[in-house]
């Protein structure tokens, strides 16, 4: 009888955690959203709310810009990356789908096709027929279905610390947890949040290294928006599609034939620095930049060298124009 009474006790303990910690993560995204309201504009896509932000010249050439998992328009802005990039171009800033503000509806499995179709029609309403595309880390699977997808809008494409080729990831299976249903519901909703808060110091150090986290990326990165449940749901669906989606991708990169420019740090603790060099091997006609002592994070180490790539290929796209 005690033991029965102690399990119990125990159940009723372990709701009752789980429901303050419910309150707590849902008091924490409400805060997280008055503290960090949406910096752009919204389209309605085929019934889904897309967020992204417009700077630089309305008559100058189009660079659409595509950030990583968990990350979201601020990334580029705190970097210095977009403010930079606005000076000679109309810079196009989209929020990916469950990141930021952008919805992600749980009718569609949202793998990099699914998301280039969705950033194709939001340029369709916003009158953009070509553009050079920038993907950082898994925004260089979108930017790359893009131009397999679409490759008459695609005028160039500029890579940066992307994961290009399938490889035997142990990270993978954990961080894809929480986007199975109903367990991975859970933890969201409760556990996770609170989780994520306390060592989110320790995965930006890795994401950085080997060079040191940027105070200022500290202060302002939303770190808050990341860590509400629909963003860590986003986060771990777009972890377990990773690598199947480079392994169906791949065999197809030959096939890509506009100006690419390819962008890594030779001390990326994030992606093997050996997907650039294999990329550059099916895409001889793409140039590269390797980044000295840099890691995942090469925008916030030069800004200014993103820049330049993006210059070479719009180069590149000129020349090639006439003919």
């Amino acid at each position: 009888m005690l033991t029965w009474l102690l399990l119990i006790i125990l159940v009723h303990s372990g709701w009752l955690i789980l429901l303050a910690a419910f309150i707590v993560v849902l008091m924490r995204t409400r805060a997280a959203e008055r503290r960090h309201p949406p910096i752009g504009e919204f389209l309605e896509v085929r019934g889904i709310r897309v967020h992204y932000l417009v700077r630089g010249p309305a008559d100058a050439p189009v660079l659409v810009l595509l950030h990583g998992n968990g990350a979201a328009i601020q990334d580029f802005v705190i970097s210095g990356l977009l403010e930079r990039a606005a000076h000679r171009y109309r810079v196009i800033a989209f929020d990916r789908p469950g990141f930021g503000y952008t919805a992600r509806p749980r009718t569609r499995i949202w793998g990099p096709d699914a998301q280039a179709d969705l950033i194709a029609s939001a340029l369709d309403q916003l009158s953009v027929r070509d553009a050079i595309v920038l993907g950082h880390s898994w925004g260089t699977l979108v930017a790359l279905a893009l131009a397999l997808r679409f490759p008459d809008r695609v005028r160039g494409l500029v890579l940066a610390s992307g994961y290009y080729f399938p490889t035997r990831r142990k990270d993978v299976w954990f961080l894809s947890t929480p986007a199975i249903p109903v367990l991975g519901d859970i933890m969201r909703h409760t556990v996770l949040p609170i989780i994520g808060q306390r060592i989110t110091p320790k995965v930006m150090r890795h994401i950085f290294a080997p060079q040191p986290v940027p105070d200022h990326f500290m202060a302002k990165f939303p770190i808050g928006l990341s860590l509400r449940p629909l963003s860590l749901r986003a986060s771990a669906e777009d972890t377990a599609a990773m690598v199947p989606a480079a392994a169906r991708m791949a065999p197809r990169y030959s096939e890509i034939t506009c100006p690419v420019g390819i962008i890594w740090g030779d001390g990326d603790k994030v992606v093997e620095a050996e997907h650039g060099p294999r990329l550059k091997q099916m895409l001889p006609q793409a140039v590269t930049r390797v980044m000295p002592g840099v890691g995942h994070m090469v925008h916030y180490a030069d800004p200014g060298a993103i820049v330049e790539v993006v210059d070479t290929v719009a180069g590149m796209e000129t020349e090639r124009a006439p003919g």
